[in-house]
Order: C-alpha cells, then structure tokens, then sequence
C-alpha cells in the first residue's frame, strides 16, 4: 500500500504549448497545464461542465517526450505525485503551488 499514498491520475487536455527549460547540467525540465472536465445535470435538470485545471511538470526522459511530442489541445493521461511549494514574489508576497511530478504519460486521441 505504500506505492499509492501519493498517487495522482488524470486525464486532460493541454491549455498551452509546454514550458520548457534545458539547464546547464544537462537536465531537462517541461512545465504544463492540463484541463479536465466534469460533467453533470443540476436540480434544474441542465447539463454543466466544471473544468479544473492542473499544474504538471515533468523532468528527464519524460521532459523530452513532451517536449517532442506534445502541445497545446493534446489529450494526455498522466500518472505521478502531488507535490507542494512556496516561494517569494517580487513584491515580497508568500505564494503558493501544488503540482503533479510527472512520473508516466500517455498521449491519447488524435489532436
């Protein structure tokens, strides 16, 4: 049970061309949101459609498929971990972000 205390699954698609950054050390990083859509009838009895949007990033081998192979409006599915972070803004502001560390993906439809 260990290896699904922190265990993220989603399909989506790409609200906009990959981030991404090559560092000196040879590492490759690729940062990019995917839209999913939940769909259901209120009491009225109309279909919604509520999206949520999720902050990827994806490093190494992973980084660069995705830079290769995917952009905006691509359906992926993607499977890794919930991480958070903080950091200062340029005018001092705490903020925050949580993300999903790409550990596998799948490109899926034909977009």
């Amino acid at each position: 049970m260990n290896t699904l205390k922190n265990k993220v699954q989603l399909i989506g698609n790409l609200g906009q061309d990959p981030e991404i950054t090559n560092f000196e050390s040879g590492k490759i990083l690729a940062k990019f949101s995917i839209a999913t859509n939940e769909s259901y009838k209120n009491a009225q009895g109309e279909k919604i459609t509520d999206t949520q949007w999720h902050n990827v990033v994806a490093w190494g081998k992973t980084a660069q498929v995705v830079e290769k192979y995917i952009t905006k409006g691509k359906e992926v599915a993607i499977e890794g971990k919930l991480t958070s972070r903080s950091w200062e803004d340029k005018d001092g502001m705490k903020r925050y972000i949580t993300e999903v560390v790409c550990s596998e993906l799948l490109m899926l439809g034909n977009k």
